[in-house]
Order: structure tokens, then C-alpha cells, then sequence
């Protein structure tokens, strides 16, 4: 077995991984990027591609988990929580039980909207500046709401939002219906968000992945991470197909993989698959002309001029691995409530994917004080696209020694001994 030796070994290679290794290699490091299977193939491949400062308030708020209990036996439900006896999970659910409380809310709100407002204004500039062809839009988002008490209830936490950075106006039914008539008449009002933005997501990391080779960063693909060597408290060499990679900074960026990578290194990383599904069609004549969220059934809508998509739902079923036909169905019935073209006249893909999720709703940033070496990139949950570039300045700077553009303690691992 041959010795390899990078200044940093980046493990995945999704949106976060990909776009922290051009960070860092152009930022003068030899960089090596291992992924297990191809670069973006995990959820930085089929999710909506919007880009959400709209989405700073924490999964984790009061009632979800009594909401998640409700829909226990409905399997199309927009959260569903598969009955498990699997202690990890089980863990996992308690801990993020627990962080369902207001004073949460008030604390996880502001990084989280820091780190997509900041985020933001970087993919733009990132896709400008390397002329990425990813059907990049600006138009915003628009959250559709077909009863007044639904609406009501998404207008409580609106001035938290404001008071963090991220812009919201509220639109009656009428202006909504107009602003967008692919939606069906019938809708009680809805939320603008003007600072959204979305790509296409597949073809933004594939032109990530060619910028960062071309910065000289040796990406391995169909190569997984069979062993770590450590040496007390420091990782001395990572072992992957056959090669012995030895770094002095190891950065794991393994999205859902991560807890599963780390186990081996003795550490317990609380992330928990967040299953996601998408369906792609060709573009509809009728299509909306910016991403929509519809409220009720929770469905998110993407249109671009290359084709149009249909994604969203949470499932937590550990690491099931089948595609769920009960659940892509429920995408389908939730836009046909509220589109006149819910669907394409080409079916172009099912996919599913896991989304990293930790137990308060923030991702693990920086290093760990428990293994010298080890760095985190990961649990961004639904938000890695929209993180990634804020991500990647935030862990570069951090691992290059360099100020930082953003505070990194609220996403620092010690918050959870790692």
C-alpha cells in the first residue's frame, strides 16, 4: 500500500466538500478529496437547488415533535418518523426533542441566518466571477398558502427573520394569483422572499468539481475510507482503496456519512439521515416563474428553463436506502392542489437523498478538540447548497489560519464533545 501525503485530505466530495477543497487549494494547500462514490452523487444532486435565507429558523421548534407523532402512521405525511427501537436514533430524537423550545429558536436563528445571508451574496458572486452555467436565478421564493389559518401561523416568527437580515413581504391572494398564474385560483395569500435565489444543482457541482481540479486538487472518486490510523490523540493517516493518505488536517465532509466515518475514530457525531425526494420533469408550458413553496403539503417547486422539479418531505427511517413510490405520489397530489401544470410532459427522474441532520439544526464547523487533525464540514441538514460557499470561506479560513468572516463559535464541534 502506497503512502500519499496532501497538506489536507478532504473526505466527500458533495457541494461542501468540493467547494472547501477549492478554498483551500486556492488558498495554497495540495489538496486530496476522497469520495465514496461520484462527486455530487448524495444530495447536492437532486434536491430543488434554491438558495434559502428564508430558511434561518431551526427545524427544531415547539411542536414538531408532536407534529411528527401525529403523522407516525401516515406514510405520505410531509414529516414522517419511522417507528424505530435503533438506540441511535432513538437518542437522536430525544436530543432534538429537547431543542425544540423557543429560547432555541432564538439562539440558532441568527447563525443560521448569518451563514445563508453571508453564503448568498457569495454563490452569486462565485457563479459571475467563474462564468458557471447553472441556470442561476434571482427571482426569489414564494411560500403559497391556501388557508388563512396555515398563513397565520407562518407569519409568527416573520419579525424574528428581519431583525437577522432576511427580507420577507407578505403578498394578499389576489397579488399572489397574479404575480403567478400557474397557481390554480384559491390562494389565501403568501410570503415573498426576495433574497432567495436558486441554480440547478447538479450542474452547479459539476462545474464546481472542474474548477476544482483545475486548481490542482486530486479528487478520488469510488474510494472509500476503510481505516484511520491515529497515534494517541492525533490522526496520523486516513487508509482508502490502496492508498495511505497521510495529512496533517483531515476534513470530513461526508454529509450523512459523516456519523458513520467517525465511528471509527471513536467519536459519536449526532446527525441523523433526513431522507428527501425529488421528482424531475421537463419544463411545463404553464411553469411558475420563480421557486414556490406550497405551505400545506410542504412540496417545493423549481423551475428552470432545462426542466422543472418537484421536491421536499423529511423522513427519518435511519438509513433506508429504497425509494419510497408512497411518497414521490404525495409530491405529485401536493402540486396538483395547487398548480394547472403540476407535472411535465417528460418524466425525466425519481431520486431520493439523505440530508444531513443534527440535533439542534446547526452544521459542525471547525475542529475537533477531542482528535488533533480532524476537522468538520458537515450537518447542514436541508441547506448545503445554500451553506456551501460560506461554509467553505468559514473552514478555510479557520484551517489557514486566517480571520474569519463570520463568528465560528456557534457552529464550533465542542458543542457536542467532538
Amino acid at each position: 500500500m502506497s503512502d500519499t501525503r496532501p497538506d489536507v485530505l478532504v473526505i466527500g466530495g458533495g457541494v461542501i466538500g468540493l467547494s472547501c477543497a477549492l478554498a483551500l487549494a486556492r488558498g495554497g494547500r495540495a489538496v486530496t478529496v476522497l469520495e465514496r462514490a461520484t462527486v455530487g452523487s448524495g444530495a447536492s444532486h437532486g434536491n430543488c437547488g434554491t438558495i434559502t435565507p428564508s430558511h434561518a429558523l431551526p427545524l427544531a421548534q415547539p411542536g414538531v415533535v408532536a407534529q411528527g407523532l401525529k403523522w407516525l402512521l401516515k406514510p405520505d405525511a410531509p414529516l414522517r418518523i419511522a417507528p424505530t427501537l435503533d438506540p441511535a436514533r432513538l437518542a437522536w430524537l430525544a436530543r432534538f426533542a429537547l431543542n425544540c423550545t423557543q429560547a432555541q429558536v432564538e439562539r440558532v436563528a441568527p447563525a443560521k441566518a448569518a451563514l445563508l445571508n453571508h453564503s448568498r451574496d457569495l454563490l452569486e458572486r462565485f457563479v459571475q466571477a467563474e462564468g458557471i452555467d447553472c441556470e442561476f436565478g434571482h427571482e426569489g421564493e414564494l411560500q403559497v398558502f391556501r388557508t388563512r389559518r396555515a398563513l397565520d401561523a407562518a407569519s409568527v416568527e416573520l419579525d424574528v427573520l428581519r431583525a437577522h437580515g432576511v427580507p420577507v413581504e407578505a403578498w394578499d391572494g389576489a397579488r399572489v394569483e397574479r404575480e403567478e398564474p400557474a397557481l390554480k385560483p384559491g390562494v389565501a395569500g403568501g410570503l415573498y422572499w426576495p433574497s432567495d435565489a436558486h441554480i440547478r444543482p447538479d450542474r452547479y457541482v459539476a462545474a464546481l468539481a472542474e474548477r476544482v481540479r483545475a486548481a490542482g486538487v486530486r479528487v478520488c472518486e469510488q474510494t472509500e475510507v476503510t481505516a484511520f490510523e491515529r497515534d494517541g490523540t492525533r490522526l496520523v493517516a486516513v487508509r482508502a482503496g490502496n492508498e495511505r493518505f497521510v495529512a496533517p488536517q483531515v476534513l470530513l465532509a461526508a454529509g450523512a456519512w459523516s456519523p458513520l466515518v467517525a465511528r471509527d475514530l471513536g467519536l459519536r457525531v449526532p446527525i441523523q439521515p433526513g431522507k428527501g425526494y425529488s421528482i424531475t420533469y421537463s419544463r411545463p408550458i404553464r411553469a411558475p416563474r420563480r421557486p414556490l413553496v406550497l405551505a400545506e403539503p410542504r412540496v417545493c417547486v423549481t423551475t428552470w428553463a432545462s426542466g422543472f422539479r418537484l421536491g421536499s418531505t423529511m423522513e427519518f427511517a435511519g438509513y433506508d436506502d429504497t425509494l419510497n413510490r408512497v411518497r414521490l405520489d404525495a409530491l405529485v397530489r401536493g402540486a396538483t392542489e395547487f398548480l394547472h401544470e403540476p407535472v411535465g410532459a417528460e418524466h425525466v427522474e425519481d431520486w431520493w437523498g439523505w440530508r444531513p441532520m443534527t440535533t439542534d439544526d446547526l452544521p459542525i464547523l471547525g475542529a475537533s478538540e477531542r482528535v488533533r487533525g480532524l476537522w468538520f464540514a458537515t450537518g447542514h441538514g436541508m441547506l448545503g447548497m445554500s451553506m456551501s460557499n460560506a461554509t467553505a470561506e468559514l473552514v478555510a479560513a479557520q484551517m489557514l489560519d486566517q480571520d474569519t468572516p463570520l463568528d465560528p463559535d456557534p457552529y464550533r464541534p465542542n458543542r457536542f464533545a467532538l
